[in-house]
């Protein structure tokens, strides 16, 4: 079953860049996409938006969505509960904190993601101790109490920015219009990084599904490894949150759906197929945002909020006993 979901969801992939390539404001039919690929010669424009404009979004997108889910699962793993999410529990937040300091001070793009990994992992480990003895609740209610606190400075960074607030405005909605080539390279690093770790460590975050009793009974240090994933999870997060701003819900709904396709919550299969599904969940919701109502744009985050807000609830209220 994993095998089979990871080759249909590998060719979704390849079918829906396809698709996103070929659609938009200017259409580009598919005999063009086959010779720019084949090498054959297309018309100059059509080249520029290929492969300036629209491959480096499609990329960007299918990247930020495999971070965003494969961080989502390590959420949960570690907190052994199915509404933890990055978002959720105000790890975005934090990330958005040290994006918006580096935004305000005109720092170049790689100091965004620097400073939002530093923020979110300093803010990360702060979460772990404070909830670490009250369980999901307090788990729940210091990431809203977290992502309040850190909502009113960023709210007051656009008050401060005045005219030019819409461009941090589109950016907390979630948007891929800036993608490059540049960011693409940029955010290729974490990512591989991050997604060979999070598999590396696939064997160890199954035995902590028994507990974390069980867990080191059989030799797994259950501290250490939760503070080092949870800090690689930072890294993940806010590198996607610095250069595409707040895409909220993906790493909720998306872990979670794999675990009733596969009905199986073993992260040796979880992982890989919630990093491509992540990608391909993304990929789509961008294309649809550009495209429905061209050329007005609508946020990526707005379209990922639409579908994961009502799947939230629905996790929340099916596991009320427990919460």
């Amino acid at each position: 079953m994993s095998l089979k979901l990871f080759i249909v969801l590998s060719v979704l992939i390849v079918i829906a860049m396809v698709v996103s390539l070929s659609i938009g404001s200017v259409p580009i039919s598919f005999n063009d996409i086959y010779k720019s690929i084949i090498g054959e010669t297309i018309s100059q424009n059509t080249s520029l938006i290929l492969y300036e404009i629209r491959m480096p979004r499609i990329l960007m997108a299918l990247l930020v969505g495999m971070l965003l889910a494969s961080s989502g699962a390590i959420v949960q793993s570690l907190f052994a509960n199915p509404i933890a999410d990055p978002y959720v529990i105000g790890i975005a937040a934090s990330a958005t904190f040290g994006a918006v300091v580096a935004y305000l001070f005109d720092l170049p793009d790689i100091a965004y993601g620097l400073l939002g990994f530093i923020s979110c992992a300093v803010f990360s480990l702060i979460i772990f101790k404070i909830s670490r003895r009250g369980g999901i609740a307090t788990l729940l209610i210091v990431g809203i109490a977290l992502s309040s606190f850190l909502g009113a400075f960023t709210s007051f960074a656009v008050y401060l920015i005045g005219e030019d607030s819409f461009k941090i405005v589109s950016w907390l909605m979630g948007y891929f219009g800036s993608a490059s080539w540049q960011k693409v390279y940029l955010l290729s690093v974490p990512a591989i990084f991050s997604m060979i770790y999070f598999y590396f460590k696939r064997h160890e975050l199954d035995v902590m599904l028994l507990g974390d009793d069980e867990a080191k009974s059989l030799g797994v240090d259950t501290a250490r490894l939760k503070r080092t994933l949870l800090i690689v999870s930072s890294l993940s997060i806010a590198f996607s949150v610095a250069f595409t701003g707040l895409i909220g819900f993906v790493g909720l709904i998306i872990p979670h759906a794999i675990r009733l396709l596969i009905r199986s919550s073993s992260n040796v299969a979880l992982l890989p197929l919630s990093a491509l599904f992540g990608g391909l969940f993304l990929l789509v919701c961008d294309t649809f945002g550009r495209t429905m109502l061209d050329p007005v744009e609508i946020p990526i985050g707005i379209i990922t909020a639409f579908f994961g807000a009502p799947f939230f609830l629905y996790l929340a209220m099916s596991r009320r006993g427990s919460i």
